[in-house]
C-alpha cells in the first residue's frame, strides 16, 4: 500500500450510499487557491429537509420547509464562518465554538475541548471540524474529529491533524464509513485527495459522486491566495 497515494475524490465515494457529512481542505494544483468544501447527506425526512444558504460570506444550513422540522438542534447551524484570517468549516454548531474561542485567544484544539460527539445514540455522530489559517499569501490547516470512544458513548476520543498546504493535495474527513445500524464512524487519518484548478469540474465531480438518494447540499469555495478573491459554488438538491 502506498501511504502517499493521492486519490480522486470520486473513487473514494462513488458507490458508497452514506459517508454522511464531509469536509475537504486543500490547495489547487497550480498552488494559487485555498480550497474548502462542505457537504451533507441525510437518511431521515428531518435530515433531508435542508438547504445551504450563504449570507455575508458565512454558510448556514436551513430548513427547506420550516413546517416539517422535527428537531432543529443537530441539523440547523452555521457550517462556514471566518474570523480575521481563519476560515472555519464544521458539521455542527461547534463552528460557533471555534469562532468564539479563536476570538478570545484560544487555539483551534483548545476551543474544541469543550465539545464532544453528537448525542444521537446509538450512532454518536462525530463532530468534524477544520480551520484554514491564511498568512503571507499561503495557508496552513487543521482538521479535527471528536468521536465516541465506545459503543455506549461513555467518553470522547479527540483527534487533531495539522497540515502545511501543498499544491494539488487536499484532505477529506467525513462522519461515517458507510451506511449501517448503528452507522460506523470514520476511521483513521483524513484521506488524501486530488485538488484541481477548475472549481466547476471539482464541484461537479463531487456532487455527481455522492449517492443520489442521500445527498442534500454541497458548498465549494476557492480563495485566491494573492488577492483574497472568493469563488464559490452552492448546490441544493431541494430547490
Amino acid at each position: 500500500m502506498n501511504i502517499y497515494e493521492i486519490n480522486s475524490i470520486d473513487k473514494l465515494i462513488c458507490g458508497n450510499p452514506y459517508v454522511g457529512r464531509g469536509i475537504v481542505i486543500g490547495k489547487s494544483a497550480d498552488g494559487k487557491k485555498a480550497v474548502s468544501v462542505y457537504f451533507i447527506m441525510g437518511r431521515s425526512a428531518n435530515s433531508r429537509n435542508r438547504i445551504f444558504s450563504e449570507k455575508d460570506g458565512a454558510v448556514f444550513t436551513e430548513p427547506f420547509d420550516a413546517s416539517k422540522v422535527e428537531d432543529p438542534s443537530l441539523i440547523i447551524y452555521a457550517a462556514v464562518r471566518q474570523y480575521k484570517n481563519n476560515l472555519i468549516v464544521t458539521n455542527g454548531d461547534q463552528t460557533d465554538t471555534i469562532y468564539d474561542g479563536i476570538k478570545n485567544g484560544l487555539s483551534f484544539t483548545s476551543a474544541l475541548n469543550s465539545r464532544k460527539f453528537e448525542p444521537d445514540a446509538p450512532n454518536f455522530t462525530p463532530r468534524i471540524s477544520a480551520m484554514i489559517t491564511f498568512l503571507d499569501d499561503d495557508f496552513t490547516y487543521q482538521m479535527s474529529i471528536l468521536k465516541s470512544i465506545d459503543s455506549e458513548g461513555s467518553d470522547c476520543a479527540r483527534y487533531t491533524f495539522s497540515y502545511p498546504s501543498k499544491a494539488g493535495l487536499g484532505h477529506f474527513i467525513h462522519t461515517y464509513v458507510t451506511d449501517g445500524n448503528p452507522i460506523p464512524t470514520f476511521q483513521g487519518e483524513p484521506e488524501r485527495v486530488e485538488i484541481g484548478n477548475d472549481i466547476d469540474e471539482f464541484t461537479n465531480t463531487l456532487w455527481n459522486s455522492l449517492d443520489a438518494d442521500n445527498k442534500i447540499s454541497l458548498y465549494v469555495r476557492y480563495t485566491d491566495l494573492a488577492t483574497g478573491t472568493i469563488n464559490n459554488r452552492l448546490i441544493n438538491k431541494m430547490k
